[in-house]
């Protein structure tokens, strides 16, 4: 039995609403969370290990390629919150419709960004 119904392969021909990219999103974020412990506990550990590791942190908290870690890890942790709040008001019943969840989305992401941009303001 052959059943009829469209097959679409191409990924770049599907157009997501940003609700959907927000869910994504959110869990990307919860990945790269996971390996932003295993970055601050390494930093933790060599900076309580010795005067010279604490030392040596704080010259790599001045370069620019730590700050760009730091500020990744502090997004992501924004955006993940921000997102997870939102998901616990839809666990509450509301935005649960398509136009006011893609509202919430749009709404988080802005905030976000924004979040973002003053943490970025504040390391430097």
């Amino acid at each position: 039995m052959k059943k009829q119904r469209p097959v679409n392969l191409d990924l770049t021909t599907i157009k997501m609403h940003p609700a959907a990219n927000a869910s994504i999103l959110h869990r990307v974020s919860g990945v790269i969370m996971v390996f932003a412990i295993g970055i601050l506990l390494w930093t933790l550990s060599l900076s309580l290990s010795s005067a010279q590791g604490f030392e040596q942190i704080q010259a790599w908290l001045d370069g620019i390629f730590f700050k760009l870690i730091i500020l990744g890890i502090i997004s992501a942790l924004a955006f993940h919150i921000l997102m997870g709040v939102r998901h616990l008001f839809m666990d509450l019943g509301h935005f649960e419709e398509l136009a006011s969840g893609n509202a919430s989305a749009k709404f988080c992401m802005a905030l976000w960004f924004v979040l973002t941009v003053v943490v970025g303001v504040w390391l430097w």
